[in-house]
């Protein structure tokens, strides 16, 4: 996946609000949109190098996304849109051999949610991932009932007879390890747990990862009970 338009190096400031923080474009302040609305409070640090993708429309209220941050040398992508074009994309080149690309349709409907995919024969939902430490990734780096509420739709669809995955786009590229975040959510990954149990497909992909780019790069192990915190 490619950004089109110009991506420009800053330094994050502060982040104002869920939508919009500060950054150091060319010696002047600049407001940005952030689209990412989990906490990030590990990665949107003061003086933090960060890349800002540039609008053309002249209707937006800001001129620039933040897509990516710097954390101790990894570039972070943080673009929430992202995740899911990534498994669009490889799904549609028969790159996830448990997606049919013929098939795949996108935002499907199911009970009370919205799922991400579906071909002919199963579910899919997709979750970005950018909490790492020590090498290990995890999700959710905040409390998410409707995560669980996902994993349970995709529950309802296997006790119907069809096949269904969660899948986990980690936005960086070198982690080691991928585990539900117990500690933040318990909920979460006790609802994940048992879901796996039921034979729900559970797959983990970093992504290699550049100021203007982003791609799905190799599965990733999953591991249940890791203590992110540690």
């Amino acid at each position: 996946m490619f950004y089109e338009g110009n991506v420009l190096e800053a330094s994050f400031v502060h982040r104002d609000n869920r939508f919009i923080a500060r950054c150091l474009l060319g010696g002047k302040e600049v407001l940005v949109h952030v689209p990412n609305t989990g906490r990030c409070q590990e990665l949107l640090i003061k003086g933090e190098r960060c890349y800002l993708l540039e609008s053309q429309n002249p209707k937006r209220k800001t001129k620039y996304s933040l897509i990516a941050i710097n954390k101790a040398g990894r570039l972070i992508n943080l673009d929430s849109g992202a995740p899911n074009k990534l498994v669009r994309e490889a799904g549609l080149a028969g790159k996830i051999p448990f997606m049919d690309p013929a098939s795949l349709k996108s935002e499907v409907t199911f009970g009370h949610s919205r799922l991400d995919f579906a071909d002919k024969d199963s579910y899919f939902e997709v979750k970005g991932v950018t909490l790492e430490r020590k090498n290990l990734a995890a999700f959710p780096d905040a409390v998410t009932e409707r995560g669980a509420r996902h994993i349970q739709e995709l529950v309802r669809a296997m006790d119907m007879g069809k096949k269904a995955h969660l899948i986990f786009v980690i936005q960086m590229e070198g982690v080691d390890l991928f585990s539900p975040n117990q500690a933040m959510d318990p909920f979460f990954a006790q609802t994940l747990e048992e879901a796996m149990d039921k034979g729900l497909g559970v797959h983990a992909y970093d992504c290699r990862v550049s100021p203007g780019e982003i791609h799905l790069n190799r599965q990733v192990p999953i591991q249940l009970g890791v203590d992110f915190y540690a």
